[in-house]
């Protein structure tokens, strides 16, 4: 060990001995940094991770570790030097190891040159320093690898820059192997072989974070193999001139041995899939607890089907296996009660047909432009999960995230398949246990509703489906044991009464089958409860088919099923009346993006409390931007809490005008009493922060006399930045949120005397530099006021933006009448103990119409909640609009969810269902830079390209002692003789 040792020190001394390991070192350095902030444009993607560093190292390296090997043997051979080497009483295998540990120590010296840059982007945002750790593990290995190429290749030449050519072709062909380039070429796999062979694709998956014993072991036996040549050569200049002996051929069988069982291992290493370590915080590639906990619940055996394609967007291509090997651990921690397949339809005919019929799963067209040409591939990427009778579908929009990095860049990965997938089971579960039986977890009878004109109305495609409509419901009436009823009416008929009723109720109007066609004709479908008289439209289907019209009349009726998916009952702002002056649009915010995230996980149901009740069935109340409560609608909500429910509310004092310039005005939730009986005060103010997201707003700039209007992309402090501190780190409610965005907040005050006894958890603050002001001119004046655009307050502090209270409350109600009316009342809420009734609590007697005393009715209001009960208030009416996601998600060029996330995780917390707010909060993708402005990114840019020059001249300063050492230690040898 020790001649190895010594000649390492040898070889890594001459690389300093001339200039060429600085110049090395710095063509390195500046082309990774070059790279990091230009090529990769770091600052404009705004995530927080080192992967710019990362993406590029496979191709840095073979031209790095190139140049260092190329001179290592073929410098010997030139200046004659090898002979003599060959002759010491060293043996080859020294010799190599000796310059083998030498190039490894000079890569090591320019990886840790890169070094500030991680510490930089751990600096401006939360990084996670697993897959930098993985990373730095992934380009040791992979120069290892490269360094045995380089060496074997510089042995056997005499030419440097021959050797140099030749290690860049071998290295670049093993980083093909694997490259994307290659792999679209083929199937899936094919380039998963492919993908397996390929150093770079090796590389891609130690950088997530994910030390696999298969990847490292594949570095090694590429350097064992290249290693052991190497060695083979040596000895072959040694017999140089000699006639082949039984040594020779010893040293040949032992090299091929070598090398043959370095292959091997890898093929006896590839079942192996759990001797590996996620590095990753919060283990994101490595199963949660709460999945296994909802695997172990199966009784029945769970399908997952993977749908890819073999030719399929160049940008998804490298998804499948990653998803492939996701879902392997599925099948291992279903402990055989979980069966994975992977087909490619397309080669299977029959399971395509089925998938098409049966699932809806369709090929989706993707179009993509290569070097050569534009196309258009039709593929399939979805994944089925089916248990019992009992199936979900996640498409290919649902598990990918995007985001644009130029105008032409994007980079696309896997959103958090973990929690879609195990949210997929958690759904076909509870639906196969609380409705295995269609009509098991249906209540109430329901009444199927067909307005429908005769078949010589209808279009010929539309005939066929009304057969097929009376097919479906005749099966499905054999099943219902009485709970459904057929109801199928011509709305023309008659008087046409009934069409007048549809149109005025339910704006239901005749069709047509062209623009020019003036017959028009009937097709509606509905589902209507008998119990709550609850209605639910049956959508006509895409494709106009049997089995399509099934599964919409299916899926319908299972929003009547009460199964074990908990109930949200979400109030909304109502749609204010067409304005015919605007373009007949009605002027409201709206909240899909909320409603659609909500319903994929729990029953969603509207409730616009106008009867004083909340629906019976509902778990959670959740009121977002709610305009003028009446009494009998805060009645409801009161009602509710006192029952030991969980309100979750989304209210400012203040509305925001877009229409022109920015303005505010007063808003009247109807909340603000009942908040403040509770303790709980939304002050009359705006919060401001100097820590705040960009916002494109219409800015006034003077030209040549003139006044321009333009929308400009600006900073802009009522869109209040919440990160760091200012989140709950302890709490679940901001699980997997490293960053979210309110827009113009107010400030939350909470009463202390009130609330001593209660549970008060701050969620989010702003900065410690915020302010307040009650302005209603939210429009910036750069001009005036500086960068900020806005006079700023010398009383900064954080400011509270939303709170979660839990303990028991007093009813707001209390010693005061019921404002509605007996048949109105709001029956108990499911799960709730009867809690404390008022005993004077008002009664009335109702009349009838023919002057006798009907029977009297108790209109009864509840004093005090139990203490499960719980208000979650955040301070901002806008900021869960699609309005404002969408503003966030063009300034960002990625899917802005963050908001609708938020609210998702409380609906969790309070519903108690904890697992899969666990595994949400193990997402990455999304982790954002904290906010800098142009000097701050150029600050930090010029900052790391200083640090690279005072790293190389440290190098300098430690080769100059070095050498005086040396030269010391030869003064003395030469002093002694």
């Amino acid at each position: 060990m020790s001649h190895i040792l010594r000649i390492a020190r040898k070889e890594f001394a001459g690389f300093f001995a001339a200039p060429t390991a600085f110049i090395f070192l710095g063509a390195f350095l500046a082309i990774t940094l070059f790279v990091f902030f230009w090529v990769e444009t770091f600052f404009a993607r705004n995530i927080a991770d080192a992967r710019p560093l990362f993406e590029w190292m496979p191709l840095l390296m073979i031209f790095l570790v190139a140049a260092i090997t190329m001179r290592l043997w073929a410098e010997e051979r030139r200046a004659g030097t090898l002979e003599f080497l060959l002759t010491m009483p060293v043996n080859s295998v020294q010799l190599v190891l000796g310059k083998f540990l030498a190039c490894m120590a000079l890569v090591a010296v320019a990886l840790a040159l890169t070094l500030p840059l991680p510490l930089t982007v751990s600096l401006l945002g939360p990084l996670d320093w697993g897959p930098v750790l993985g990373g730095y593990v992934a380009s040791l290995f992979l120069a290892a690898a490269y360094a045995a190429i380089g060496l074997f290749v510089s042995a056997r030449s005499a030419n440097q820059i021959v050797s140099l050519i030749l290690t860049v072709l071998i290295a670049g062909f093993f980083y093909l192997l694997g490259s994307d380039a290659l792999t679209s070429l083929f199937g899936n796999r094919a380039s998963e072989v492919l993908a397996l062979l390929g150093s770079g694709s090796r590389f891609e998956s130690i950088t997530r974070g994910v030390i696999d014993l298969r990847d490292l072991y594949y570095y090694l036996s590429l350097t064992g193999v290249f290693l052991a040549l190497n060695v083979l050569a040596l000895e072959w200049l040694h017999w140089a001139g000699n006639a082949s002996n039984a040594n020779h051929r010893r040293w040949g069988w032992l090299a091929g041995l070598l090398a043959a069982n370095f292959v091997a291992a890898n093929l006896w290493l590839a079942p192996v899939g759990w001797a590996r370590a996620d590095m990753t915080a919060g283990n994101l590639y490595s199963l949660s607890q709460a999945t296994r906990n909802y695997l172990a619940q199966l009784r029945e055996p769970l399908l997952i089907r993977g749908y890819f394609s073999t030719q399929t967007h160049p940008l998804l291509a490298p998804l499948v296996p990653r998803l492939r090997d996701l879902l392997e651990e599925y099948a291992v921690a279903g402990d055989g009660r979980v069966r994975v397949e992977f087909i490619d339809p397309q080669e299977h005919p029959e399971l395509e047909q089925e998938a098409n019929e049966k699932y809806a799963i369709r090929p989706v067209p993707f179009q993509f432009a290569s070097k050569y040409q534009a196309s258009v591939v039709n593929s399939y990427f979805n994944i089925l999960v089916q248990y019992g009778d009992q199936y979900q579908v996640l498409g290919f929009r649902d598990l990918i995230e995007v985001k644009a990095l130029g105008e032409t860049d994007l980079a696309v990965e896997l959103r958090n398949p973990e929690y879609d997938l195990t949210q997929a089971i958690k759904k076909v579960l509870y639906g196969y246990q609380g409705a295995g039986d269609l009509f098991q977890g249906i209540e109430h009878p329901v009444s199927f509703k067909g307005y429908v004109s005769p078949d010589e109305r209808l279009p010929k495609v539309l005939q066929t489906l009304k057969k097929g409509l009376d097919e479906v419901l005749a099966e499905l009436a054999h099943k219902a044991d009485g709970k459904l009823k057929i109801d199928i009416q011509d709305p023309d008929a008659g008087s046409g009464a009934l069409a007048e009723r549809l149109q005025s109720e339910y704006g239901f109007r005749p069709m047509t089958a062209s623009l020019f066609d003036s017959t028009g004709f009937w097709f509606y479908l509905a589902l209507e409860s008998e119990g709550d008289r609850r209605t639910v439209q049956v959508p006509l289907p895409e494709t106009l088919e049997k089995a399509a019209l099934q599964r919409s009349i299916e899926a319908a009726l299972k929003r009547f099923s009460r199964g074990l998916l908990k109930t949200v009952a979400l109030h909304t702002p109502a749609p204010a009346p067409a304005m015919p002056q605007f373009g007949g649009m009605p002027n409201a915010q709206r909240f899909n993006w909320l409603r659609d995230t909500l319903s994929e996980e729990h029953n969603l149901v509207d409730a616009d409390l106008a009867d004083g009740q909340v629906p019976a069935d509902a778990d959670l109340l959740l009121l977002v931007a709610p305009d003028k409560l009446d009494d009998k609608q805060l009645f409801a909500v009161d009602q509710f809490l006192m029952r030991g429910g969980t309100v979750i509310a989304a209210t400012a004092p203040f509305d925001i005008q877009r229409s022109g310039a920015l303005s505010a005005q007063k808003h009247d939730s109807g909340l603000a009493d009942w908040l403040s009986h509770h303790g709980i005060t939304l002050a009359e103010q705006s919060v401001l922060d100097p820590q705040n997201a960009a916002f494109p707003i219409p800015v006034e700039r003077p030209l040549a006399g003139f006044v321009v209007r333009e929308t400009q992309l600006v900073d802009y402090p009522y869109f209040v930045d919440v990160r760091g501190e200012g989140l709950t780190a302890d709490d679940g409610i901001t699980a997997g949120l490293n960053q979210v965005t309110i827009t113009w907040p107010s400030p939350i005050e909470i009463d202390s005397e009130k609330n001593g006894e209660r549970q008060v958890t701050r969620l989010l603050q702003s900065s410690d530099q915020a302010w307040t002001s009650d302005s209603l001119d939210i429009q910036p004046n750069f001009g005036t006021h500086g960068r900020l655009g806005f006079p700023v307050s010398e009383e900064r502090d954080r400011q509270l933006l939303a709170v979660a209270v839990e303990g028991r409350f007093e009813s707001f109600f209390k010693d005061k009448p019921a404002p509605v009316d007996a048949a109105d009342e709001a029956p108990d809420a499911p799960d709730a103990p009867p809690p404390n009734a008022s005993d004077d609590a008002p009664s009335a007697k109702a009349e009838s119409t023919d002057g006798e005393d009907a029977a009297p009715v108790i209109t009864r209001v509840i004093e005090r909640s139990p203490e499960s009960a719980r208000i979650l208030l955040f301070a901002s009416n806008s900021f869960l609009s699609d309005e404002m996601l969408e503003l966030a998600s063009a300034g960002l060029g990625t899917r802005y969810l963050k908001p609708v996330e938020l609210i998702e995780n409380a609906v969790d917390w309070s519903l108690e269902e904890r697992g899969l707010l666990a595994i949400r909060g193990r997402a990455q993708f999304s982790r954002t830079l904290d906010p800098l402005d142009q000097e701050g990114q150029m600050f930090w840019e010029y900052l790391n390209y200083g640090l690279a020059l005072l790293g190389l001249f440290v190098v300098w300063l430690i080769r100059q002692q070095i050498r005086l050492r040396a030269r010391r230690r030869y003064a003395a040898i030469l002093a002694d003789a």
